[in-house]
């Protein structure tokens, strides 16, 4: 999915020469904490509502300086780019730009969230199995083999190093919703089962925080 697929066209774009009162006010009325900030038809860059709080009611943004933030990703790149730049940043959304650094429109967190969800299979039915191991014992080939003894595959996989362990930490979704089996070969081929899930424990679960955050996000 890239970023081109993922633009929302209804958010405003701030002028330079606006007011910082202007640019809260329209925070307000769409329930976000940025706005792309625009000058002659170009991304000038990205205003934050915490700087326009510590500013003057009646400055203009284009003497704000520094405190506009030029980020942005073209509408060629994944949308997984635009997460790494929200996640890194705190945003509440990312200005999408052009060849031309013209502003095509925006993708609000929400909406990268719901993308995300549906990148790592949450809709897909089946379990999730979270494994451990050290980076040099790590074989994905080994590890689809060893699901599809038992007449399952591998829906979505997805790997992180854990910082104070140094150890692979590997999550699986499987096909399957009764993973019994899995489990027991990968015990007996010394695999380390953190935990894992069946479908109904695991749907009810990201339900549930799914709701928390989207309920945190609209406060």
């Amino acid at each position: 999915m890239l970023a081109s697929q993922l633009v929302n066209t209804g958010f405003p774009v701030i002028n330079l020469f606006d007011k910082a009162s202007v640019a809260l006010q329209l925070m307000d009325e769409y329930d976000v904490l940025h706005l792309p900030v625009s000058n002659e038809e170009k991304f000038a860059g990205l205003v934050c509502k915490d700087d326009l709080l510590d500013v003057d009611a009646n400055t203009v943004l284009s003497a704000m300086g520094t405190a506009l933030q030029r980020i942005s990703v073209k509408g060629e790149e994944h949308f997984l780019t635009a997460l790494k730049l929200i996640a890194e940043n705190e945003l509440s959304l990312i200005p999408v730009v052009n060849e031309q650094s013209e502003i095509s429109g925006v993708i609000p967190v929400k909406d990268i969230l719901r993308m995300l969800s549906r990148f790592v299979g949450n809709e897909d039915k089946g379990g999730v199995i979270v494994l451990e191991t050290d980076k040099h014992n790590f074989s994905f080939g080994e590890i689809s083999r060893l699901v599809e003894t038992n007449d399952a595959y591998i829906t979505q996989l997805s790997t992180y190093t854990e910082g104070d362990t140094g150890l692979l930490v590997i999550t699986l979704k499987i096909n399957k919703i009764e993973i019994a089996d899995i489990i027991a070969t990968f015990q007996r081929y010394e695999y380390t089962v953190r935990y894992f899930f069946g479908e109904e424990d695991y749907a009810n679960e990201l339900k549930e925080n799914y709701n928390h955050l989207i309920s945190y996000l609209n406060m």
